[in-house]
This record gives C-alpha cells, structure tokens and sequence, in this order.
C-alpha cells in the first residue's frame, strides 16, 4: 500500500468533516457588537456621528436627530432636508411611538396634473419636473421628535452636521460614479452651479463641500423649524419653485406639519411587532405576510428553499394586489386595515395559494372588503445604553429626488408626488400601481413603501430594522425578519444575505444574483414563475438584541452602510 500515512490522514479529515456537518450550527455574531450602543447607516460619516451622540451621553432619538441631518450632507441621494419619511420609536417601558413626516401634494396640485389633454401619462413630468416635488417634512418631523424625546440641546444635534457641510467630507467610489454618471441631468435641471458638478470627474476620496447647504443648517440650528418653513430658506425654496414654474408656496410651508399616528401591532411567532400605519403600506403589508407565513405553517421549508420562494411570491402578490386598491392617506381615504390584517380574512387569502403552481397576475385581484368599508431612500437603526431603539426610513423618492438642487439653499427636492397615483393603473418610478385611493388631492400625503419596524420579544427590545428600495422595501424588511427568527442567522447574515421580490405587477420574482441555484430556479419555471434578475434589492441596516444584552449590528454590504457600537 503506498502512502498509507496519508490515507490514514485523508480518512479522519473525512470523519471531521461529517462530524461538524452534523453538529448543530451556532450563529455567532459576525457584524458589529456593542453593549451600550449602536448605530447602523448607510454612511460612515453618519454612523461615526451617531456613535458619538451616543457616548456624549445622548439618548437614540438626540442620536436619530444627528444621524438623519448628517445624512442630508454625506448621503445626498437619498439623506434629505427637502424630503420626508417616517420614525418609529421605542422605549424600555414597552411604549411604542410613530410619527409621520411624509411629504403632502402641495394646495395647487390636482388629480390629473401630470396628464395630457388626451389623458395619458406626460412622461417624466412626476419625475423630473419642479412639479414632482411635495412638500417636504423632514425638518419639521425632527424637530416634532427632538421636542418629544430629545435629551441633549437640539443646536448640539444639528452642529455636527454643518461641520460636515462647511469641511467637506471624502466621496466614497459609488458617490463619485453617481455624480460623474448623473452630470448631465444636475446641469439640465439646474441652471447654477450645484456642489455635485465637478470641472473634471470625481474621483474617490475627493472633498465635497457644500456652503448654502451649511448656512440652510445654521439657520435651522438657530431657529429650529422656523429656518426652514419661513425665513431665508423659504423664500429661496419658493423662488425655486416660481421660477420653474412649480406649485410649492408659501401657504404649502407654513401649513406642513408632521404628525403622531398609532403604530401598526402584531406578533409573530413569539414576538410583538410594531411598523408603520398608513400613509406608509408598510406596516399593513408587513402584518399581512407575517400573518400568512403563520397560518401556512410548517409548508415553508428552509432559506430561499423553491417550496419557500414560491409560498413568499404567491403570499406578496395578494399583499401587493390589496395595496394597490386599498391603501392611502388615513386623512383623506377611509383605509380597512383592521379588515386587511384579520386573521380570518388573511385564512381566505391563504387559501387562495396554490402549493404547486403560480397564479398569473391577471388572475389576482384585491380581495372583497365588507359592506360599508375602502431606488431611493434610507434607513438607520439605532439603540441605547436604556434600552430605547429607533428605526427611521427616509427619503427624496428616487435617487437625489428629481435632481433640482434649492439655488441659495443648497438641498435636493424630493419627486415624491410620483408615490401617487398618477393614473389609475400606471406604474409609479418602482412599478407599483394604484387606484382611487392614492390619487392626487391637495394637501394629501402620498402612499409609501416605507417599513421601518422595531420586534419586541417579553417587552424587550429584540430587533430594529428597515431598508431603503422602493416597492421592496416590504420584502427586504420581511426576509430579514425570516432569516432571523426562522432560518437562525445572526443579523449580519440575514442582512447579506440574498433576496428576491414580487409586487403582483409586474409578473415576476425580482431576485439578486445568487439568490437562487439553477436547481431552485427550475423548479420554480415548473410551478409557473418568471424571473428578473436585478444587481441588488434593498440595503438593510438593522440591531439584533442577543440573550446577554448585546448588541449586533447588521450593515448591508450592497452599500457604504456602516455600523459601530461601544
């Protein structure tokens, strides 16, 4: 026998091996770990300044408050002043806080504004144009929440990010390509010279530096939500508006106000959890998936499994067909979500998946109600030393809004008046369609996708979790509950790992490159489904709570996202 040292040697590598695969897997964290603290974003320059709220001695929301005008600096294409979004607010003694800052369709907008004289769709006008843009409500919404819960002065929160205006800060690859790349569309939408046009192309490590966005910051470290809403920088906002021939005014400013709204609440499993209410379609979708997943039981069968990717597909269109019809602004529309979370509707709904093949679009529709009842943004999570959490999700709707920067102002303005229904059946900027529900009226908040979401396991904080995406936002936020609470992935891996998407319309499993194997996807093809393969859905940042009080923070690698604790 020749070598028998190595075949000796080759036979208990072989027994180790199969040892270890039998032996149960133990997650241990692999994102960033804290005791006192955590902060999750998608900028490092954001996290860094959140982080330090933090061991200054401030609490989660005072650290929100920094974060979210820091991103406005460092993160411009979806960190906004001129945008809106959403918070949802946790504290140690089980209360639960949500508060809604989304934009509103300024007083001179009308349901058929972005249709020609023949009632079709003016293509770019919701994107592009002046008349895109909502009211924003960001500066209002933190200094609704700064009033609330703030701890530390809010001149101090706001501070750091004028620093990173008036300095500068070094471009991260991806932003450099987004500036070269979008050069064009800032110079035909701009007729000065905006901070993200360069005489050469960027480079990586490259300086921005932003002086009327500096200046707007101070004005707003000075007199809180009266620098923005009135003063200097209204006028500039309203000048901007006039000379392009938009519809904000002065009477759309003066009016915005941010509002508390009751979260939606549910449990999974052995969790209580709590999302965002309408104006966002969130929390109601959110609450619809779980509940499926519950009610369909032990048919789900492992991670990204075909029998597991099929149930989730069929489980969204019927969420998503229900989203279309039903949801909208509470203020305006009457919106069931007491019918649509049910556990005995959802039973009916359940019903209707096929445990063996897809049901075409066409042949899904929202489901009856009883008589008498109607790719960018961002999100950061953060937790404290007392055990308060904060999910945030906000946005300008697409990537730097519809790209006009404020001339003297320096922020980008949102296009988010695209979130409506534009024409009953027309796809918005991510593919979603809507009916009567979401259509145009003044002063009415636009639908949102926006899942910003905190679980609780016994009354203690267990997860703080979102994610930017558009129409999929929802998944994203719901496979990475799934891939913690039922597939044991620490929160670093349930956030890197893969994903896949289907909104009802179009007729499609979205998915990420890897998500599936070529056994998986033919097994799928045989059920009915179609796919479409995009480069990434989703940048979630999310806190786990471990047994020991630690806490994990997962950073999306599909970004610059970053999380730090201490």
């Amino acid at each position: 026998m020749k070598n028998p040292l190595g075949k000796i040697l080759a036979t208990l590598l072989i027994i180790t091996l199969l040892i270890s695969a039998c032996q149960p897997q133990n997650h241990e964290p692999i994102g960033a770990t804290g005791k006192h603290g955590m902060v999750v974003s998608a900028h490092p320059e954001a996290t860094e300044i959140g982080l330090r709220v933090l061991q200054s001695g401030g609490n989660a929301m005072d650290a929100a408050c920094a974060v979210e005008l820091a991103l406005a600096v460092c993160y411009p294409a979806a960190g906004n002043l001129g945008g809106g979004g959403f918070w949802v607010v946790y504290q140690p003694n089980g209360k639960v806080h949500t508060l809604d800052y989304r934009e509103r369709a300024p007083q001179q907008a009308s349901r058929n504004m972005f249709l020609d004289e023949t009632g079709e769709v003016i293509p770019g006008l919701s994107t592009q144009s002046i008349l895109s843009s909502g009211v924003p409500g960001t500066v209002a919404g933190l200094v609704m929440a700064h009033e609330k819960f703030g701890s530390l002065p809010w001149k101090r929160l706001v501070q750091p990010a004028i620093d990173l205006a008036q300095k500068g800060f070094p471009l991260t690859e991806a932003q450099a390509n987004d500036f070269n790349r979008l050069k064009k569309d800032f110079l035909e939408r701009n007729s000065w010279t905006v901070p993200f046009v360069h005489d050469t192309l960027w480079n990586e490590g490259d300086t921005l530096v932003q002086p009327d966005l500096a200046e707007t910051l101070k004005r707003i470290r000075d007199e809180g939500k009266a620098g923005f809403y009135s003063g200097t920088t209204a006028q500039f906002l309203i000048s901007q508006s006039e000379a392009l021939q938009g519809l904000l005014s002065k009477t759309d400013l003066e009016a915005y106000e941010a509002k508390w709204r009751e979260p939606i609440t549910g449990t999974f499993r052995d969790l209580e959890f709590y999302s965002m209410a309408p104006p966002s379609s969130g929390g109601v979708a959110l609450k619809q998936l779980l509940g499926l997943v519950e009610i369909m039981g032990d048919q789900f069968d492992g991670h990204n499994s075909p029998n597991t990717v099929h149930l989730m597909a069929e489980c969204e269109k019927l969420v998503y067909a229900d989203r279309a019809d039903y949801l909208g602004d509470p203020d305006f529309v009457c919106v069931p979500v007491d019918h649509l979370t049910d556990p005995d509707y959802l039973k009916l709904r359940a019903s209707l998946v096929k445990a063996d093949t897809a049901t075409p679009a066409d042949q899904i529709s929202a489901g009856a109600m009883p008589p008498e009842e109607s790719q960018e943004t961002t999100h950061f999570s953060i937790a404290d030393k007392w055990g308060n959490a904060v999910a945030v999700t906000t946005t300008l709707n697409a990537g730097y809004g519809n790209k006009i920067v404020v001339r003297g102002a320096g922020f980008l303005l949102n296009n988010e008046m695209d979130d409506f229904s534009i024409k009953p059946g027309f796809p918005n900027l991510y593919g979603l369609v809507g009916k009567e529900a979401n259509a145009i009226q003044p002063g009415k908040r636009m639908l949102s996708s926006m899942t910003p979401t905190i679980l609780t396991r016994d009354g203690k904080l267990f997860m703080v979790v979102g994610s930017p995406g558009g129409s999929t936002i929802i998944t994203s936020v719901f496979q990475t509950i799934l891939n913690v609470v039922d597939h044991q992935m620490s929160m670093q891996e349930a956030v890197s790992a893969q994903r896949f998407h289907h909104q009802w319309l179009p007729d499609l499993i979205q998915h990420e490159p890897a998500a599936f194997d070529s056994l998986t996807m033919e097994q799928l093809r045989s059920k009915g489904h179609q796919f479409r393969q995009l480069n990434a859905i989703g940048r979630v940042d999310a806190i786990l709570v471990h047994p020991d009080g630690t806490y994990e923070g997962g950073a999306d690698p599909r970004g610059n996202d970053t999380a730090k604790g201490y």
